[in-house]
Parts: structure tokens; C-alpha cells; sequence
């Protein structure tokens, strides 16, 4: 099955990929020296996207750079393990885009830096995704398109329940239980009742952190205790849709009726106002306690630049130009084959299908309140803290004690990775 831009955000903005680990050689040929017309050439991967008419696009660009001749790999299967595999030898990609990169890629040396590329453009770029591919002040991946989720809300069926939107936790809770009736849940956050798909947006929205901007443990606090405590109120009051025919990501759930409020993904809005015209309106998750703030997940695929790749200063020249100069391309890619946001602000605030009604709502959400996961934010704290949330939400465990064990994990891996700085 084809993949989409969404599943960046599944599993807790972590990107949930299945399926064997795909061969990682490809046809290099001549990619080591000069094609026949003298051009350098540089091979460039993607990984597979639903959306029709993405790789017709991305060839179409890359054949448009006539700086070198851009032989472009369309990846299908497990395109992280793919990538991540291939960088470790002589024959990956030059280019390549990322989920990341991951620290331990940053560290071992794998990327190149591209900070140089972004000396006039930095502040144009949404800073929530531009600070996970930020290490030690240096820039390691450009920014594509953005993802980002919201709760969706049925106006009329919140009208006639006499339920304002919610904008605060509580206020959400209280809106889900009034909103259950016999035939219609209040709330969809997916079929496991939350805990695959929001993350540390609870914590976000508490005003916390996963990690600190100084790399420390951003959620020992007991307010997480706190908020995610009442998500397992959400749970036990029965106010929850679970066992949809679909999952969060698609929004049927929400445009047949079976849910009042939804949380999904940007790239559900056209199907939802193809179905509700203008009966629905979208919300960040609300904010919780005093210190607390509207929280919104975002995530973004990055182009970079292997560090082994003998076209390196071409490769790099590409990435600008694509990524960079080429705006027109980079609205294009981001909303003519599916829904997404771009990552450069100007474009974001721009573009014609995301200045009006809820998609201009998203993107000023996403602007104010988005929220990425943290760089130091890794692969065995991301699975303590899921773990740890599946346990408090379907199963009623204790917060606190949930959360001390994950801030202990937390820190070990704050201090593991240190070490190797």
C-alpha cells in the first residue's frame, strides 16, 4: 500500500512504517562520474506518497535543474530503514528527503550541513519544524511541506447540543460527554482511544515539553500528571468513539455522522468540506491549566544531502534550488497533490486554497501553536512515554507513576546521547 505525508504524524508524530526492509541498491549508473552530455549526475530518493501526481511532480522538477543530470528513485516498502541502511555505504543517495535526519545520523556524520543554504531564507521558514533538523546551531535538512492535525467539530450538532467549541481541556471532556447520544459519540481520537495518535500534544498543551530547548526532561512536572489524567476521563466516561470502520486519519468517522468532534489531519479538509460544505470547524487541541496554551503537532519531511556523495557541492546546490529559489515548485508540491502546508511562511500565508475559512485557521494554528517532537526526543523515550500513555488512558494507571518511569528513561537517553557529542 502506498504511503501518504500523513503517517508523519501517526504514532505519536513518530513516522509508522510497516512492511520488509526493501533492498537499498539502485540503479547507479553513472552517477560516480559524468552522464553523456558531461553533466555530474546525482541520484535522488523519495519515499512512496499516496497522493496521485507526487511522483510525476518531483520528476518534473528534477528535471527542470540544469545543473546536473537528477535521476530520481521513487522508494516503495520501509523507506526510513531504506535510507538509513544506505547511508552507511558508497552507493546511497546524494539527496534524499527524511523524517529526520536522526540524531544518530547527525552524529555519525552522515548528513551534510546545510546551514549555508538557508543564510537568507532561515526566518521565512516555520520554526517548529526547522528546530528538529537544527543541531549545535547548524542546519542538517530543508524543510518540504508541512503536517499537522486538528480536532474537527460539527457546528450544527454542536448547536443544537448548546456546546461551545472548546478551547480548553475541560472544556472538551464536558463537550464529548454532553455530545454522546445513543447513536453518536462526542469524540473520535482514534480506535485506541487516543494513545497511538496524540502524543506528546497533552503534554504541549499543558504548556511542557517532551525535551527543553537545553536538553532536559520537559514534562516532570506535575501538571502532565494532571493532563493526561483527564484524557483517561475521556476513556471511562464512554464519551469516546472506538472501533470506527476507519482511523483517525480518515475522516469518515466524523463526515457520516458517527462522531461529533474528530481528531485528524490537514489533509482530511477537502474531503470534509466536500461532505459537510460549511458545517464543521477545526480547533487546535485545547489548552490545559493557567500556563498552559492551544497545541498543535507538526511534522515535515526535510531534503538532505548525504554526506558521502561525491556530487556533494551540486547536490547541495540542488537542494537550494528546489527548496529555496524555487517557491513555485514548493507550493505546487505542497498543495496540488493532496493538502498540506508549506513550510516557508510567506508561501503558507500566501497561497489562495489556505487564506480563507478553516484551512486559513489551520495555518495560522499551525504557525502560533505547532509543536514538532524534539531532535533529542528519541526512538526508546517516544516508546516509554507511548507505553506509558496506552497504560494511563485505557487502562487506568497511575499518572504519576507512569511518568516518573518515563522520566527516568527520559534522562538516561538525554545522558547517552551527550556522550557522544
Amino acid at each position: 500500500m502506498s504511503m501518504s505525508r500523513r503517517r508523519l504524524l501517526g504514532a505519536g508524530g513518530g513516522l509508522a512504517l510497516t512492511g520488509a526492509l526493501a533492498s537499498a541498491c539502485g540503479s547507479n549508473t553513472g552517477r560516480d562520474g559524468d552522464d553523456h552530455a558531461g553533466q555530474p549526475v546525482i541520484e535522488q530518493w523519495y519515499h512512496q506518497y499516496g497522493e496521485p501526481g507526487t511522483e510525476q511532480a518531483v520528476r518534473r522538477y528534477a528535471d527542470a535543474f540544469d545543473q546536473a543530470n537528477v535521476q530520481v528513485q521513487w522508494r516503495p516498502g520501509a523507506y526510513d530503514q531504506q535510507t538509513a541502511a544506505a547511508l552507511l555505504t558508497k552507493s546511497g543517495p546524494d539527496v534524499f528527503e527524511v523524517n529526520g535526519p536522526t540524531l544518530d545520523q547527525i552524529q555519525g556524520g552522515q548528513v551534510a550541513d546545510l546551514t549555508d543554504l538557508l543564510s537568507e531564507a532561515k526566518d521565512d521558514f516555520n520554526p517548529a519544524v526547522l528546530a528538529p533538523k537544527t543541531y549545535q546551531g547548524k542546519i542538517w535538512a530543508i524543510p518540504q511541506v508541512i503536517d499537522t492535525q486538528l480536532l474537527y467539530y460539527r457546528k450544527s450538532m454542536l448547536e443544537d447540543a448548546g456546546v461551545e467549541p472548546p478551547r480548553s481541556l475541560d472544556a472538551l471532556i464536558d463537550a464529548a460527554k454532553k455530545l454522546t447520544t445513543r447513536d453518536v459519540k462526542g469524540l473520535f481520537l482514534g480506535n485506541d482511544g487516543g494513545p497511538g495518535v496524540l502524543g506528546g500534544t497533552p503534554l504541549n498543551a499543558a504548556g511542557l515539553t517532551l525535551v527543553t530547548e537545553d536538553g532536559k526532561v520537559g514534562f516532570d512536572d506535575p501538571a502532565a500528571a494532571r493532563t493526561l489524567g483527564k484524557l483517561r476521563h475521556l476513556y471511562a466516561e464512554k464519551s469516546l468513539l472506538l472501533g470506527a470502520p476507519s482511523d483517525w486519519s480518515d475522516p469518515a468517522a466524523f463526515t457520516q455522522g458517527l462522531t461529533a468532534m474528530q481528531w485528524s489531519g490537514l489533509w482530511a479538509l477537502p474531503q470534509v468540506k466536500k461532505a459537510l460544505g460549511d458545517d464543521f470547524g477545526v480547533l487546535p487541541f485545547p489548552q490545559d491549566g493557567a500556563h498552559g496554551a492551544p497545541a498543535v503537532p507538526v511534522g515535515a519531511y526535510g531534503a538532505a544531502v548525504s554526506a558521502r556523495s561525491r556530487h556533494k557541492a551540486v547536490a547541495k546546490a540542488y537542494v537550494k534550488w528546489l527548496w529555496v529559489e524555487r517557491t513555485d515548485y514548493q507550493e505546487d508540491f505542497a498543495l496540488r497533490y493532496g493538502f498540506h502546508i508549506p513550510a516557508r511562511i510567506s508561501l503558507a500565508t500566501k497561497a489562495a486554497k489556505l487564506r480563507q475559512g478553516a484551512a486559513g485557521e489551520a495555518v495560522r494554528y499551525a504557525t502560533d501553536h505547532g509543536h514538532a517532537e524534539p531532535l533529542l526526543w528519541t526512538s526508546a523515550s517516544r516508546t516509554a512515554y507511548q507505553d506509558a500513555l496506552s497504560r494511563i488512558i485505557k487502562g487506568g494507571a497511575d499518572p504519576d507513576g507512569e511518568l516518573r518511569s518515563v522520566v527516568r528513561k527520559t534522562e538516561a537517553e538525554l545522558r547517552r546521547v551527550r556522550k557522544k557529542n
